[in-house]
Parts: C-alpha cells; sequence; structure tokens
C-alpha cells in the first residue's frame, strides 16, 4: 500500500506538469514570434520583477488579502443568515429572490466607482466589493441546502413539538453544510477578485493599485507579478476552502 505522503505528491502531479507547461508555453511566445517584453515579459523578466519588487509586492499582498478575507467574513455571516430565513420561509423567499437576483445581475464593475465616491479612496470600497461578489452564492446555497429537507421529515419533527427555529438550527444549517462549503470555494475567489477590482478603481495600496500603477508606468513585468501573485493568493484561497470541508466532513471516532 502506497503512504499517505506518496499518494499526497503523485496527487500534485497532474497540475504541477499544468503549471509547467502553460509556462512552457508562455516562455516560448516571445522567443519564437518575437515579441517585446513591455509587451508580454518572458517568464525570467517575470521572476526577475518579483524579485526585484518584493517588498511593494508582498505588502500590497497583504493589503488585498486582508480586506478580501475581511469582506468574505460579512458576506459569510450575513449570507449563512439570510439564507436561513429564505430557505426555511416560502414568504421569505418570494418577497427576497426577486431583490437578490436583480441586484446580483448588476454589474459589480459598474458600482465600484460608486462605492468609492460614497466611502472615498481607500480599504472600505473593497471590503464592500469583496462583500458583494461572495454575497450572493453563499446566500443561494444555503437556502438550496435548508429547502431540501424532505416533507415526511418536516411532518415528523412537528409532531415532536419541534419549532421552525429547532428544524433550521438542528436539522436544516447541518444538511446544508456540504452547499454551504461549494458556495465557499466559489466566494472565496470572487471575493479575492472584488477586492482588486475595486483597488484598481480607487485605493491607495492593494495588488489592483499596484495593476494600475505599473500599467501607467509601463512595468510590465511587475504587471504581470502581481497578477500572478493574484492567481496563486486565489488558488490557496480555494485550497484552504477545501481543506476547512474535508475536516468537517471527517467523522469523529469513537
Amino acid at each position: 500500500m502506497r503512504s499517505t505522503g506518496s499518494v499526497w505528491l503523485l496527487s500534485l502531479l497532474p497540475p504541477a506538469t499544468a503549471v509547467l507547461l502553460c509556462i512552457a508555453v508562455w516562455g516560448a511566445i516571445p522567443l519564437l514570434f518575437q515579441v517585446d517584453s513591455f509587451i508580454l515579459p518572458s517568464p525570467a523578466a517575470t521572476l526577475a520583477a518579483a524579485i526585484e519588487y518584493r517588498q511593494p509586492l508582498f505588502l500590497n499582498a497583504v493589503q488585498t488579502l486582508s480586506t478580501t478575507l475581511a469582506g468574505f467574513g460579512i458576506a459569510l455571516l450575513g449570507g449563512v443568515g439570510l439564507g436561513a430565513a429564505i430557505g426555511s420561509s416560502r414568504i421569505a423567499a418570494r418577497a427576497l429572490n426577486p431583490l437578490l437576483i436583480g441586484f446580483n445581475s448588476v454589474p459589480k464593475v459598474a458600482l465600484a466607482p460608486l462605492l468609492v465616491l460614497w466611502f472615498g479612496i481607500g480599504t472600505v470600497p473593497a471590503i464592500l466589493m469583496a462583500f458583494l461578489l461572495s454575497f450572493f452564492p453563499i446566500v443561494v446555497n444555503v437556502s438550496v441546502g435548508i429547502g431540501t429537507i424532505e416533507p415526511e421529515l418536516m411532518d415528523l419533527l412537528r409532531s415532536l413539538r419541534a419549532t421552525k427555529l429547532d428544524i433550521v438550527r438542528k436539522v436544516g444549517l447541518p444538511r446544508s453544510v456540504p452547499y454551504l462549503f461549494a458556495s465557499l470555494k466559489v466566494a472565496l475567489t470572487l471575493a479575492l477578485v472584488g477586492s482588486i477590482v475595486s483597488e484598481t478603481v480607487g485605493a491607495n495600496a492593494g495588488l489592483g493599485h499596484l495593476v494600475l500603477e505599473a500599467s501607467a508606468s509601463f512595468r510590465v513585468p511587475l504587471l504581470f507579478a502581481a497578477l500572478i501573485i493574484a492567481a496563486v493568493m486565489g488558488v490557496g484561497l480555494y485550497a484552504s476552502a477545501s481543506l476547512v470541508e474535508r475536516w468537517v466532513s471527517v467523522p469523529v471516532k469513537r
């Protein structure tokens, strides 16, 4: 039997191979087509820029990560509460679903200048944008998870004099955990996108702000380095949600 370490290394082989192939194709394009570095920098030029500007890259990445987690945390608390209300009440679902769908259909890029206008340049618009992008998937998945309780089980619980709050708290929310984690993986990456989009519109720090400055000064290798760091952060957030899901789903041994 294979050890846990060898299985883990084998699981990393396909994504590592795909990443290496992408880097090889990326590095071959400037060589084959004689593309200038200010249009498409090579991986070596991007790595050199990342090393040269490692301190501002790190500081701006920390800023983006903090705003992302703050906005996501607010979306998680509000989304679980509203999703539980919608999933347990048909009246709430009929009243709120059209509003949620309509609001989610509004392009969030159009809201970024308004948030800067209302709250000023800084961290608050980035947090709110992260919240807006990650809120809807959590609400939908939690409400769907709670709404999947079988009518027979509902009748049984009511016959045992369980209140609606007891049903939601002891049956609905545990049943919605798989749906919740499915939404968290998407919501975390969307929150990161929201933070970066807001930082490109109006912010004093963050990867979006750094990307805007790098593009304005034609430092394209630095721009690519910031984008790659954002991609790595997104993969890390997704992997973190997957690890928490695996840890929560492991049955407790007695």
